[in-house]
């Protein structure tokens, strides 16, 4: 199954699947936490705390339209997703920061990531933000993932996370995209 090419589409809390929507992407989250991705959480980490991050954190976004999601599906199987927060101060309605890129551990090294953040980009051009931030735990697999699609390193935060397991803190890379 997984040799076939994702889907990639805004996720709706509305649609007829939504609720099964919610736990594939806790199982999404939870796996890429147990494999160790730095997105906010520590150890011991499970699917209710990860269903509880989609059901009381990111769906009252969606379905105020401050946040959009982006899911990557093979079938009906969720193996990625990713955030915009468009949720921004007046002064900088110009811009959106993107959270949460996760793909499914089973799923990893297949473009993926690369495809849902292309598709993220055109969702804040629709959105007319024209500014792109977000962080990543440096020397994650992300970063260069990020740089090579012509984002920009503005610096390092030092000991600005605690590691998925807890034992040590670890620095944040802040980058940036300008879109055309």
């Amino acid at each position: 199954m997984l040799l076939k090419t994702p889907v990639i589409e805004e996720w709706s809390p509305n649609g007829p699947r939504a609720e099964e929507d919610l736990r594939e992407l806790s199982a999404v989250l939870h796996a890429a936490v147990h494999a160790g991705a730095s997105v906010s959480f520590v150890l011991p980490f499970s699917l209710d705390d990860a269903y509880t991050f989609w059901r009381a954190k990111v769906l009252p976004g969606v379905l105020d339209r401050s946040r959009v999601v982006l899911v990557a599906r093979i079938g009906d199987e969720i193996i990625g997703t990713v955030q915009l927060i468009l949720d921004t101060p007046a002064n900088q309605k110009h811009r959106a920061e993107v959270a949460k890129l996760l793909v499914h551990p089973k799923a990893r090294r297949r473009g993926i990531a690369r495809a849902l953040m292309q598709a993220i980009e055109d969702v804040a051009r629709r959105e007319r933000r024209t500014l792109i931030t977000l962080d990543t735990r440096t020397g994650d697999l992300a970063e260069p993932l990020y740089l090579s699609m012509g984002y920009v390193k503005v610096g390092i935060i030092p000991r600005y996370a605690v590691d998925p397991e807890g034992r040590k803190l670890e620095g944040t890379t802040i980058l940036y995209k300008e879109l055309q």
